[in-house]
């Protein structure tokens, strides 16, 4: 069968949002959150062009989700079930196959065994009954943010995570290249080393790398002589020069800033990235941080997408809980 998952920049149907929902995980920072994801709905739903299917996990989310945007039209809200909103992670993953859209999905086991959450197994189920998607599940265990697509069969990765043994034991580069092949109609994948420092994802490339057109990869230069991942980035950075894409194209790569050092109040630092950026119909929203690096990442990104809004949000509460706005989306393709 021929099948392929199309680029984040392609038309979409709908854009998947997981919305704050647990007080006992978010703690004090469970009304912040919900604040910067209700923010990131209204400018997706408004200047992204967006229809936003907003998931809530328990009463108490759905009211709060309610409450908050109650006026956007264009934001639908999903009664659902889920251990916490790491939709791009939990959910399935959309492919496009001569007969129609398909929801391919895999096994989650918290990022290797750290957050293991009820309801986050049946993420992938619920989208793809409520897109009215078939659903083929995978027995390998994958998250969605561990990969990157270009539409042309080229697949974006790193080893840190995929071949990481706290995910599927024994694999190797070749065993992942098959499942990603069988699963999504991989062509080619670029493999990329280690990714941000104490990321529990251990590295997902949607921190570190991203497609952001045919040939043209983004992924930071550090940011301050303190940036912890100034290695990480240049080794990411110089892999990318020496690759081709399934086309057999040479990648064109872009630097844009990192937020630098960012920490979480008390001195440890947090894997803060402008690369968590979301593509939406008629924009890009990324997440902003309180550093000088912000403002110039932003207008990195507005060379790159000329013809797209691109809008800057904070992401403080939510990068409390481990990921950011990419984390928390997944598109349903047109």
């Amino acid at each position: 069968m021929d099948r392929i998952v199309p680029a984040e920049w392609a038309p979409h149907r709908a854009m998947w949002l997981g919305f704050p929902s647990h007080a006992e995980l978010w703690e004090e920072d469970l009304e912040p959150a919900q604040a910067e994801v209700a923010a990131l709905a209204r400018a997706l739903a408004g200047p992204g062009g967006e229809h936003v299917r907003l998931l809530t996990g328990s009463p108490e989310g759905e009211a709060a989700a309610r409450s908050l945007l109650a006026d956007v039209a264009r934001v639908e809200i999903v009664p659902g079930r889920f251990g916490d909103i790491w939709l791009r992670d939990t959910g399935p993953i959309f492919a496009r196959t001569p007969e129609g859209t398909e929801a391919r999905a895999f096994r989650f086991n918290g990022w290797g065994g750290k957050y293991v959450l009820e309801h986050d197994d049946a993420v992938a189920a619920q989208i793809a009954e409520a897109a009215g998607a078939p659903l083929a599940q995978s027995e390998a265990v994958l998250e969605g943010g561990a990969l990157d697509h270009d539409g042309f069969g080229t697949v974006l990765t790193t080893t840190q995570c995929l071949i990481n043994p706290n995910r599927n034991a024994g694999w190797d580069e070749a065993a992942a290249e098959k499942v990603l092949a069988e699963a999504l109609g991989a062509r080619k994948v670029l493999w990329l080393g280690e990714g941000l420092l104490n990321d529990h994802t251990d590295g997902h490339v949607d921190n570190l790398a991203r497609f952001v057109g045919p040939g043209v990869v983004a992924c930071p230069v550090a940011f301050g002589r303190d940036d912890p991942n100034a290695d990480a980035y240049d080794d990411a950075a110089r892999r990318l020069a020496s690759m081709t894409d399934s086309r057999g194209e040479r990648l064109k790569v872009v630097r844009i800033p990192s937020p630098g050092y960012v920490d979480d109040g008390e001195g440890a630092y947090v894997p803060a990235s402008h690369m968590n950026f979301v593509i939406a119909n008629q924009a890009v929203v990324c997440p902003i941080y309180e550093t000088k690096a912000s403002p110039l990442a932003l207008e990195a990104l507005r060379r790159l997408f000329p013809d797209r809004a691109v809008i800057g949000l904070p992401s403080t509460a939510v990068l409390t809980g481990g990921g950011s706005f990419h984390c928390i989306t997944q598109q349903e393709p047109a």
